[in-house]
């Protein structure tokens, strides 16, 4: 097996039940039909469910250029934004790699369809790493009240929600109040369009190579290193050529660059629907609402536009 590839996951089916609908039975007409006027008067008083409010200028945030790694690719652009917070070590490592140009020109050497998008390697073949030492595992990271939040659904045991844009889970915010530096562990999870770092069988092994997420895989969570989440592109990412390893010849990153790092010209002009701001807060509790018990945060969209 080469060394860097992800260990080999099985992708489970899932196979909905079909619900028989029961016969009808006879029913008496009413005694009464409701005319129109009672009608309109009933829609007036019976409980709304929660409306979703339009964005207004506040609610969109531009993020930080020294954070955004924008990949160009010979089917189109990704942009991802990194979170030095989820994972310092690997943004670092990432960040340093980009500046040399370490990225241009390298493949998508394996690629498994509803899973993710390899690359990274300069060798395209999944042994490969760079100059720069390995990576310890940073699977959860800490965070306090300042942290950039908002709580979806919380239970006893764990909160989930989002840091800006991503998908992340931690224990509960109340134990802040019992920990000596007030913090609590949180994790990112294994969404659509998040970013992580790839490794060998040793979880301290990450070095160069990373990987994108075609499709949600919360198996991967706690055991691989997320660092960022894709913003725009995550269709380029899904139409990536796929093989175990890919066929000749393999799509590839032309350029890789930090946005900070292009010409202002050139730099892409991005806007991210802020998560904290009421137009997200709204569009999540009517997902909540619609949803119901078969709500996934891994199934909320997060908007973005382009100046």
């Amino acid at each position: 097996m080469s060394h860097r590839l992800l260990a080999g996951l099985a992708l489970a089916a899932l196979v909905p039940a079909l619900a028989m609908a029961a016969p009808k039975k006879d029913v008496a007409p009413p005694a009464h039909l409701p005319t129109n006027a009672e009608l309109t008067s009933r829609s007036k008083t019976a409980p709304a469910g929660p409306v979703e409010i339009a964005p207004t200028e506040a609610d969109w945030r531009t993020p930080d250029p020294d954070n955004l790694m924008v990949i160009d690719t010979n089917k189109g652009r990704i942009i991802i934004e990194m979170y030095p917070l989820l994972a310092p070590a690997s943004v670092a490592q990432l960040k340093t790699l980009t500046k040399r140009h370490f990225y241009d020109g390298l493949t998508f050497f394996r690629v498994v369809d509803e899973f993710m998008d390899q690359t990274g390697d300069p060798k395209n073949n999944g042994e490969g790493g760079s100059d720069l030492p390995n990576l310890k595992g940073e699977f959860t990271f800490k965070r306090s009240a300042d942290t950039p939040w908002l709580t979806v659904t919380s239970s006893s045991a764990v909160s989930v929600g989002f840091m800006d844009a991503m998908p992340v889970a931690s224990q509960p915010e109340d134990l802040m109040a019992m920990t000596a530096d007030g913090k609590v562990t949180a994790w990112g999870l294994y969404c659509p369009a998040v970013a992580a770092m790839a490794r060998a069988n040793d979880p301290d092994s990450a070095n160069s190579q990373f990987f994108l997420m075609r499709d949600a895989y919360p198996s991967l969570t706690k055991k691989y290193t997320p660092w960022g989440k894709i913003i725009a592109g995550q269709d380029v990412v899904r139409s990536i050529k796929v093989g175990e390893p890919v066929e000749a010849p393999q799509d590839r990153m032309v350029t890789v660059r930090l946005a900070s790092d292009m010409p202002p010209a050139k730099r892409p002009k991005i806007q991210v629907l802020d998560t904290r701001g009421p137009a997200f807060r709204s569009q999540i509790a009517k997902i909540l609402a619609e949803k119901n018990a078969g709500f996934s945060l891994c199934d909320v969209p997060i908007a973005t536009r382009t100046n």
